[in-house]
């Protein structure tokens, strides 16, 4: 990812057309903790986007989820938030792995995306969550890094990606 500011938290994608992505945009100016993202969902037949507001917290339990998906376990991702949620499915509906984005508290929309990852795509996608968490997350924190009673959860939230990162 070089020196650019890293934006693509998940990029799943196959050589048919379909992907979902989670786009890191920026700071949300009236939220100190939060990043401003988006989900985009790109198919043949249908394409969208949604907003979707992140936290630390948010971060953290995607390396969860990531988890989950390494060890052949379906994750739900923001499900218990207010906004869209993310589903990955190993095995879906059509015997394939599918993401599913769920927008059941704004627009009411499922998108149902089947589609095949690459090999390594759990190793890339917590490399990903690593470069947005050291980048965006200590911009999260009002009152800066290493200010006194600074975010420790942000820290710790840093130090178990990179653990995660090393497996």
């Amino acid at each position: 990812m070089g020196g650019s500011v890293p934006k693509a938290l998940i990029s799943l994608a196959d050589d048919e057309g379909n992907s979902v992505t989670v786009n890191v945009l920026g700071l949300v100016a009236w939220w100190p903790a939060g990043l401003d993202a988006e989900i985009v969902v790109r198919t043949p037949f249908v394409s969208g986007r949604i907003g979707l507001l992140l936290s630390a917290s948010d971060l953290e339990h995607w390396a969860d989820a990531l988890d989950g998906l390494d060890g052949g376990e379906d994750i739900a991702w923001m499900e218990m938030s207010s906004g869209p949620s993310v589903f990955v499915q190993l095995s879906g509906e059509r015997d394939c792995p599918e993401v599913v984005v769920e927008d059941e508290s704004g627009s009411m929309v499922t998108v149902r995306v089947p589609l095949v990852p690459p090999d390594g795509w759990i190793a890339d996608h917590r490399r990903r969550l690593r470069a947005v968490m050291d980048h965006w997350v200590l911009l999260l924190a009002p009152w800066g890094a290493g200010a006194p009673g600074c975010h420790t959860a942000t820290a710790a939230a840093r130090r178990r990606a990179a653990e995660r990162e090393r497996r």
